[in-house]
């Protein structure tokens, strides 16, 4: 399980760290955002990566899990 914790970071860096955590391939990644654009942008990655995707939403503040 890789986890990043994004918070605070404009675009592109929520990507950009989501895109380096990958090259590991990991089976099971969580990113903390609070961001809609880092959310979408992250979501739509991890997606095209063949990740399955959840979020959970508190607030402003979303916790995106990706799974294989």
């Amino acid at each position: 399980m890789k986890e990043l914790d994004v918070r605070g970071l404009s675009c592109p860096m929520p990507l950009m760290h989501t895109k380096k955590a990958l090259e590991d391939d990991p089976a099971e990644i969580m990113v903390h955002a609070d961001s809609g654009t880092a959310k979408a942008n992250v979501v739509a990655f991890l997606q095209d990566a063949g990740y399955m995707v959840t979020v959970d939403e508190s607030g402003e503040e979303y916790t995106i899990k990706g799974s294989r």
